[in-house]
């Protein structure tokens, strides 16, 4: 099958029916600036173009908000219980973006699609949801082109120091891609050579 647009991927995703239930499920928290992001779309997307007839399981089913006014991951595990009762068997992880800066030892998110921007891949930054009129919406801060392509690049955001480089390149490592989607291509950071270039430039 053939992805070539936002409009594709969002048909591709209404027509799973599971994928819809777990939507569905999320969006009955009513959470401020809600996503479900990462592996959840990109993986519905790969296993598409790998012409896959079974899903590829994730680890987890990430749920993303906003919300600068309750900042507590008690309250984050509360909201994942909440889903677990509606859907016991997804492995739900509910996160607060107006904390997770501190987290990640970055400067803090505006919102969720600034969060989702600064994903460590392109092809991971991804996040879907229904909108007010149970639309579902799909936002691709880093764009469509990678994850189309089946392309593993760093989001622009883990090329500017060599700590974040080297937390994209473990992700390498760790996630292995390659063996559950053998089309993949990855693309490194040759951290070497950027560190020699700084030390040349200054």
């Amino acid at each position: 099958m053939l992805l070539m647009s936002k409009e594709d991927v969002i048909k591709l995703i209404q027509t799973d029916q599971r994928m819809m239930e777990i939507i569905h499920a999320a969006s009955t928290l009513d959470l401020p600036d809600w996503w479900i992001c990462a592996g959840f779309v990109r993986s519905k997307i790969w296993d598409t173009l790998h012409g896959f007839e079974e899903p590829t399981l994730t680890p987890d089913v990430d749920v993303i908000y906003f919300d600068p006014a309750i900042i507590n991951e008690d309250y984050e595990k509360t909201l994942e219980n909440q889903l677990k009762s509606l859907i016991p068997d997804v492995p739900w992880s509910v996160k607060n973006q107006a904390r997770m800066h501190v987290v990640n030892q970055i400067p803090p998110y505006t919102s969720s699609e600034d969060a989702i921007s600064k994903f460590p891949e392109t092809a991971t930054a991804l996040g879907v949801k229904l909108d007010k009129e149970k639309r579902l919406v799909l936002t691709a801060p880093c764009g469509l082109e990678d994850v189309f392509h089946m392309e593993i690049k760093p989001a622009p955001f883990f090329t500017e120091t060599r700590e974040r480089a080297a937390i994209y390149e473990e992700r390498l490592i760790k996630k292995n891609w390659t063996a559950k989607w053998p089309m993949v291509k990855v693309h490194h950071i040759p951290l070497l050579s950027r560190e020699k270039s700084h030390s040349n430039s200054s």
